[in-house]
């Protein structure tokens, strides 16, 4: 097995969705394992944006399998949803029947089935991968791809699809004795030690959540100290495209509660930009949306956002 390309071409054509779905059989069972495991979703037109939209937070590796046209390609599907469940959230596999979903397979332009596709920024980052590799082949290739990525510095995951664990009786909020030095410092007002414990949590385990968000919001008060209000805005406002400048003030939105106005600011700062400019924006928009919760509205609605600007 050769290692393939990671690069970034062209976003996805969603246009060939834009369509009612045409009258078709019943839907064809899902892959074994499809929608049941904590990192896998079989895809419908329904859910398919939404799950694009995950791909800006962690790489979404999409399985197109038929048992029509390719018998035994439903095990293959099930075998990547295997396998994605072993990395822990790096990954998500979304399965795609191209028997109960023709319009998707077509707006991906799938020649054949099985294939597989590597999604991260909504966009494909590798060639299409052809043909049922072996589970072993799978580990591999997906230790690989996990390599690159953080080789390039993206270290997201994806949280899990399982039910979230039983709340107790007890509504009294229970402090993680983890996270009580980050806390103690940020009370002290020792914001530097603040993003010193949480970078060191987030460093033992890229997969905390709860220590990344308080990273992200401890950042943001580290880059916004001692800077004053008035002039940061005079600033962005002479500068429109100046990154630093557009960032600062969203940062500064941030503390004063004007979430959607942080957001908005960064997202047309977006739009309006290209190459690393665009990159360094997106990626403090990120940041932001760590900062405040994937689970929040504000947010969900930022990364809709957010990919509409990029695509």
């Amino acid at each position: 097995m050769t290692q393939q390309p990671f690069s970034r071409p062209g976003a996805i054509d969603l246009s060939g969705l834009g369509q009612p779905p045409a009258p078709q059989q019943a839907a064809a069972p899902a892959a074994q394992g499809g929608s049941g495991g904590a990192y896998s979703v079989t895809i419908t037109q329904e859910n398919f944006q939404q799950v694009l939209q995950e791909s800006m937070t962690a790489p979404v590796v999409m399985v197109f399998h038929s048992a029509r046209q390719a018998p035994g390609s439903e095990q293959y599907a099930a075998d990547v949803a295997a396998v994605a469940e072993q990395q822990e959230g790096r990954l998500l596999a979304a399965l795609v029947d191209v028997d109960a979903q023709p319009e998707i397979a077509q707006a991906m332009q799938i020649p054949q089935v099985p294939l597989m596709m590597v999604v991260l920024d909504g966009r494909p980052v590798t060639q299409p991968i052809p043909g049922a590799l072996s589970a072993e082949e799978l580990t591999t290739l997906f230790a690989q791809l996990g390599q690159q990525l953080t080789a390039q510095g993206i270290t997201g995951r994806h949280q899990p699809r399982a039910s979230a664990a039983p709340v107790g009786d007890d509504e009294d909020e229970v402090v993680d004795p983890r996270y009580a030095p980050a806390q103690d410092a940020l009370a002290a007002g020792d914001i530097d030690g603040a993003v010193a414990e949480y970078q060191r949590l987030v460093d033992a385990n890229p997969a905390d959540v709860e220590a990344a968000g308080g990273l992200a919001i401890a950042k943001v008060m580290q880059r916004t100290q001692g800077v004053d209000l008035n002039a940061a805005r005079a600033a962005a406002a002479d500068a429109p495209d100046d990154v630093d400048a557009q960032t600062m003030v969203a940062d500064l939105d941030m503390l004063g509660g004007h979430v959607e106005d942080a957001f908005a600011r960064l997202v047309n700062l977006v739009a309006r930009t290209s190459d690393k400019d665009r990159e360094k924006a997106r990626d403090h928009l990120l940041g932001l949306f760590a900062a405040v919760g994937n689970d929040d509205p504000r947010v969900l609605a930022g990364r809709r956002s957010l990919a509409s600007a990029l695509f």
